[in-house]
């Protein structure tokens, strides 16, 4: 009797310390563990926790698509690093299949494709800028524009994220660019683009002024013929 319950003891204490192993790995290691069903992190529906403390959360990512001619196209995420789509509308499933006017009309009801995603986190943290809280939308008005967005993919933005940051006197904003985003988050659309363009912000509140290292915003998109733009945010 004193064996068995040694023996459940032990048993219990390998669970415990198996299950503290696994909650401290990386997202590729779950991914692997989970197989290739886009499990890589648990899903956390309600978007506010990460779910792996090696991960990172993009936050509302839209693509805007500009085909020169109305088609159907294929657009699809994939994580070479690890990570996952955890929501997206319309449903992302094995991928998007859509059709687009030049418009950018998908489907004839949306305006662009949305998701969220986990993935490593390699964002830069150096160069930025610190912004009072109320000069926020002139801020991102005017640095979406340098970066070759236009209308309502930067009344989408303003329109959504602004209203959210209003709880600290002044906000860090750390540019994230395509050749950083495509580490993490490559980004396929049928088709053959002639432009792509991609620009996430980290974001963290900051009770006082700082300054970090001022960026170097070069860009050479262009939106002419086939183009695609996206932006989204990390939130620190």
């Amino acid at each position: 009797m004193k064996t068995k319950k040694l023996t459940s003891r032990f048993l219990a204490s390998m669970s415990l310390i198996f299950m503290l192993t696994l909650s401290f790995q990386s997202c590729e290691w779950i991914e692997n563990l989970a197989g290739d069903d886009d499990s890589g992190c648990e899903e956390e529906p309600d978007s506010t926790q990460n779910p792996c403390d090696t991960c990172s959360m993009v936050y509302k990512p839209n693509i805007y698509l500009y085909p020169q001619v109305e088609q159907q196209l294929e657009v699809g995420l994939s994580f070479p690093q690890g990570g996952s789509v955890i929501t997206s509308i319309p449903e992302y499933g094995e991928g998007w299949s859509v059709n687009v006017d030049p418009q950018g009309i998908i489907d004839g009801e949306y305006g662009f494709l949305f998701y969220e995603s986990v993935q490593p986190d390699v964002w830069q943290r150096e160069q930025g800028w610190c912004i009072r809280t109320g000069d926020l939308e002139e801020f991102f008005r005017n640095d979406l524009e340098t970066n070759g967005f236009r209308g309502r993919e930067i009344d989408d933005f303003v329109e959504y994220w602004v209203p959210r940051l209003s709880n600290e006197a002044y906000y860090l904003i750390y540019p994230q660019i395509k050749s950083l985003i495509d580490q993490v988050i490559r980004l396929n659309v049928s088709g053959n683009p002639d432009q792509v363009q991609r620009l996430f912000y980290l974001i963290e509140g900051s009770p006082q002024k700082t300054q970090p290292v001022e960026p170097i915003t070069v860009t050479d998109f262009s939106r002419q013929g086939f183009f695609v733009t996206e932006w989204g945010v990390i939130m620190e």
